[in-house]
């Protein structure tokens, strides 16, 4: 449905006469290279002659370079216009032009303004000149042949972009009727609020921000109109790049200028921002919008998105939100292509008036889920829901806890506290794996924690506090963040955000309400949160006077919204699942005709009916070859009580000897004992093996609880011995229990394929990669389950390539490498069988000891730590060691091995992993 609004009537008239100036220009047409099948793409570059302002004003013509795209037939299809970002160009955008056009779109890519090789200054989506550029680009699609019209001079075009790209889409929308759907991404809704927060100058910013308009983005330079360096001819083209200003406006230029030297913004900077920041039009948006907005973004955060949804959703249009993991302080690249694929789908739906297409959830909320042990990429996975829960979603009250603290705004704002480091990509994307650079100043911040928390809280939103602020000098300017603290001490600093905040009349106190900036943050079980005002940071203006602030709680702590609507996707069933049950069937048929008999399995030994697993030289060749072995002489036993970690490279013969364990496939020679019986296909004692090998298949229509009660009618036995609430109480299920698995998290099917493995509480549980695709938190409860079922006297067997999990999980080790065993025993003697001793010391250690340890003969290094002295041996032992750490005087405390297991493990395989 096309909106329209009676404003814009008397643009038909000033369509036809721009039509006329920007036609003059010369087009020159190529043919794009095509892939494999694909269409070939035509590309049309044209330089179009536009007014310098709207209305006339200013006087003088710019040059706006353009690509038109188009591939397939001659029918007309909708257009798509793709705006590019701060300090990129046209160029930036053909890949995806390309791909857009040959799905039957006719796209225009321009260079905005003072930027490719498009003459004109920067005006920051200035509404007479930017904006107004838009709209003319719209009045020339309507004159393309390839181009799909609603009425005349009316094109069917939906506007996309990302950051200064994505503000002219949402901008364009609100300014002419014509515009028909849009997908903005990690932008801004009110450029005053993104660079003056809580009436703060975001200076590191701002400062990116002029320095990059202020010189060319091409080797050449800003082009006159006739195509040569700016200041060859034409009115509106600037002679030089001006000192201090560059492409930028003049009064822009001189609004920075003001801003930074006065440290703070005034109302007249403010104004010129907001107009020309989409919350001007905010009325007049009321087309479909697919807004995109990064965590990871300390200059547009998630709540300009929020406050766009919210305008839009008002004005009564399509409204859905995605949050992706990027943003402007980490990048975008980990989800272009899904981003790029949902803005297509959102185009057929609302261009291409395919109601059919999937446009995807109302909101959307990418999470970081660990690192993939393939290929050490961060795993990220969606959140979604039916509903947008904004930034309040459901509060939670978590208390706080802390006295009135005093403490210094230091003279200069020096040294000043960090948070966000624009420029350094991937930060903030790694503080969802507890990595962060954040760091505060003592005497520079008070701090309120919260208890530990009982369980964990996972933080959709902006939380918010009530705090009473004085300062010594009327003012107080704040840097407010929330901390996740784990049980060590370690502080974590979600998406690396701060929310500045100025606090006028405070002199004698004042009560103010802190929102922190919106995250998706999980706080786990047994973390505190902590509430921390600064009075510096490293990307904001503080006042460089010196100043003393004091802060207490206000009322209540602190606020926490949650969204328990949004559920995290679960992954697609394997085609195994479906596969399995008719190649169940086939295999009983082939018994059943060839009548085959089992081979006799000899008599238990008595000698190890208590013992739950004992391997015995086995070996297992590959099909087809004489010499090459998935296992070889594999031998190792397990007691009761035992978590055991099988490790080893990928090739390593793990999961052969799981199978060959469970009687999935016979062994070539060996024997492998379970409580004493042989294992043999179908072996009476695999009763008391429970196992999950290489993932498990679930009816996605059936309940969990169901899916459970089902596998165990398969295996005939009577339904009071499952114990089926043992199982479900070990594994954690919850509610979640009775929903339909297809609504399941991958989190949440493995735990149900851990309890479908635990029912009739089995002797021995094998569990092949249990972790594989869970998160941090769901990786933790995974080895809590392990650690419970084992504390009962039963025995676990665990392969896993996440050693940091095995050595907190596991009692004992297997380590294999190409088939054999490396190494077997308790985790504590593995870990510390290495050269490097840790010397804990009374006091601190100098340089000058340090060196002398170092020099002595069998040593091969010293190194100073917090803990004490961390020394590598070359050839001397440690009693031997110790005897000349006396004769030199040093305050030695203890002694003993220090080596993670990864050390142990790379060290054991010979670093083949």
């Amino acid at each position: 449905m096309k909106l329209r609004f009676p404003r814009l009537r008397g643009r038909r008239l000033l369509a036809a006469t721009a039509a006329a100036v920007v036609l003059a220009g010369a087009g020159t047409w190529t043919v794009a290279s095509a892939t494999g099948g694909d269409p070939p793409v035509r590309r049309e570059d044209r330089f179009m002659t536009v007014p310098e302002a709207a209305g006339g004003g200013g006087g003088g013509t710019v040059r706006i370079d353009t690509s038109f795209f188009t591939s397939g037939g001659s029918g007309r299809r909708p257009a798509v216009l793709l705006a590019h970002g701060f300090g990129g160009s046209k160029e930036d955008l053909r890949s995806q032009a390309e791909e857009l056009a040959r799905s039957g779109y006719a796209v225009l890519t321009w260079s905005a303004r003072g930027f490719g090789r498009s003459t004109g200054r920067i005006g920051l989506n200035d509404p007479d000149r930017e904006v107004a550029d838009v709209s003319r680009l719209i009045d020339w699609l309507a004159g393309r042949p390839e181009v799909r019209l609603d009425a005349a001079g009316d094109p069917r075009v939906g506007i996309t972009g990302a950051s200064y790209g994505g503000a002219v889409s949402l901008l364009a929308a609100g300014n002419d009727k014509r515009v028909d759907a849009i997908a903005p991404q990690i932008t801004y809704w009110n450029l005053a609020d993104s660079l003056f927060p809580g009436d703060v100058f975001k200076k590191l910013w701002a400062g990116i921000f002029f320095t990059t308009g202020s010189t060319s983005t091409t080797a050449s330079g800003p082009v006159g109109p006739k195509g040569g360096p700016a200041g060859e001819g034409g009115a509106g083209a600037p002679s030089a790049l001006a000192a201090g200003c560059g492409r930028f406006e003049k009064s822009l230029c001189e609004m920075y200028e003001r801003v930074a030297v006065a440290g703070k913004p005034d109302a007249q900077a403010r104004e010129l921002l907001e107009r020309r920041s989409p919350s001007a039009v905010a009325g007049r948006i009321g087309v479909p919008a697919l807004l995109v907005q990064g965590q990871s973004d300390s200059l547009f955060p998630l709540d300009q998105s929020d406050a766009a949804a919210r305008a839009i959703d008002r004005n009564g249009a399509p409204v859905a939100v995605d949050w992706i993991t990027g943003g402007h302080d980490s990048g975008t690249k980990g989800e272009q292509d899904r981003v790029e694929r949902r803005t297509k789908a959102w185009f057929d739906r609302y261009l291409g008036d395919d109601d059919g297409v999937d446009t995807g959830p109302v909101f959307r909320v990418t999470r970081t889920g660990g690192i993939d042990s393939t290929n050490g990429r961060t795993q990220l996975r969606g959140a979604s829901g039916d509903y947008y829960p904004g930034l309040h979603g459901d509060p939670r009250e978590v208390a706080l806890t802390g006295r009135e603290q005093s403490f210094a705004n230091p003279a200069g704002a020096t040294p000043p506290a960090i948070s966000a480091v624009p420029g350094i990509g991937g930060i903030s994307q790694l503080s969802g794996l507890g990595v962060g650079v954040s760091m505060d100043f003592p005497g520079q911040y008070a701090r309120f924690d919260s208890e530990r928390l009982d369980e964990g809280v996972h933080v959709t939103g902006s939380p918010t506090a009530k705090v009473k602020v004085a300062s010594d000098t009327g003012e107080a300017v704040l840097f407010a963040k929330v901390y996740d603290v784990g049980p060590n001490g370690q502080q974590l600093l979600p998406g690396q955000l701060v929310t500045p905040l100025r606090v006028e009349g405070a002199g004698t106190g004042r009560t103010v309400e802190v929102r922190l900036p919106a995250v998706d943050h999980t706080f786990e079980a047994g973390h505190r949160m902590r509430l921390v005002l600064a009075s510096t940071d490293l990307g904001y203006a503080s006042p460089a006077r010196p100043a003393t602030y004091t802060v207490s709680l206000g009322d209540g702590g602190l606020t926490v919204p949650v969204a328990p609507g949004v559920r995290t996707g679960s992954a697609g069933l394997p085609w195994w699942t479906w596969a399995m049950p008719l190649g169940g069937v086939l295999v009983a048929a082939a018994v059943l005709l060839t009548g085959r008999r089992r081979t006799a399995a000899p008599a238990p030994d008595p000698e190890l009916a208590d013992v739950p697993l004992q391997i015995t030289g086995l070996s297992k060749r590959y099909a087809g070859s004489a010499d090459r072995y998935a296992v070889r002489d594999l031998s190792f036993r397990v007691e009761r009580g035992q978590v055991l970690g099988l490790l080893g490279p990928n090739g390593a013969g793990k999961t052969t000897t799981l199978r060959m364990l469970m009687g999935l496939i016979r062994p070539d020679a060996g024997e492998i004992h379970v409580f004493g019986h042989a294992i043999r296909p179908g072996a009476p004692v695999l009763s008391r093996v429970g196992a999950f090998v290489e993932g498990a298949g679930f009816l996605p229509h059936l309940s969990g609880r169901a899916n459970l009660d089902l596998y165990w009618r398969a295996t005939g036995r009577p339904a009071e011995d499952a114990h089926l609430d043992e199982a479900l109480e070990i594994a954690g299920l919850g509610p979640a229990l009775e929903r339909a698995v297809r609504t399941y998290s991958q989190g949440m099917r493995q735990r149900l394929a851990i309890a479908q493995a635990m029912l009739g509480l089995p002797d021995l549980l094998i569990l092949d990669e249990p972790t594989n695709g869970l998160d941090p938190p769901q990786i933790r409860e995974m080895r809590e389950v392990m650690i419970r079922y084992a504390a009962a006297g039963r025995t676990v067997i665990v392969s896993s390539h996440l050693l940091a999990e095995v050595e907190q999980s596991c009692t004992h080790l297997v380590v294999m490498d190409r088939g054999r065993l490396v190494s077997a025993g308790p985790v504590a003697e593995i870990v510390g069988s290495g050269d490097t001793l840790l010397v804990g010391v009374e006091g601190e250690v100098s340089e000058v000891t340090a060196d002398k340890v170092a020099a002595l003969p069998g040593v091969a290094s010293a190194v100073r730590t917090d803990e004490g002295l961390l020394v590598r041996l070359d050839g001397v032992r440690a009693p031997e060691l110790l005897v000349e750490l006396v004769r030199l005087e040093v305050p030695v405390a203890s002694v003993g091995p220090h080596r993670r297991l990864e050390d142990a493990f790379l060290t054991l395989i010979g670093g083949s992993a």
